[in-house]
């Protein structure tokens, strides 16, 4: 399950950042808050889904979320942004630190409860 909602969540992601400006979604949340949820949710799947050494899951959300910037360097209208990447690095290893932070308790409360 968290798997597939990774995987879901980086296409969106993705799609999201490669339309262009006049097709993306405008909400009434700003513009960072926006990238940071999206990446907060997006990490705690990657954590979910990958039970790999803390660094390593850092260095995946590092990667993807410099990805995603630099595939906008194509996009006319769009731009890659450091405060964009950094923003997203932090959201995504968030989120994996607290998957982490939740999977330990969960394992043991279900360990002990079956």
């Amino acid at each position: 399950m968290a798997r597939a909602l990774m995987l879901l969540l980086s296409f969106v992601i993705l799609a999201l950042s490669v339309v262009p400006p006049s097709l993306r979604p405008i909400t009434a949340v700003p513009h960072k808050l926006e990238h940071m949820a999206i990446f907060l949710v997006w990490g705690i799947a990657f954590g979910l889904c990958y039970r790999i050494n803390l660094v390593y899951q850092i260095m995946g959300a590092l990667l993807f979320a410099g990805a995603i910037e630099i595939a906008q360097y194509w996009v006319p209208g769009r731009h890659a942004r450091i405060s964009d990447f950094v923003i997203d690095t932090i959201g995504a290893c968030a989120g994996s630190l607290f998957a982490r932070l939740l999977v330990g308790p969960l394992k043991s409360w279900f360990d002990r409860s079956f």
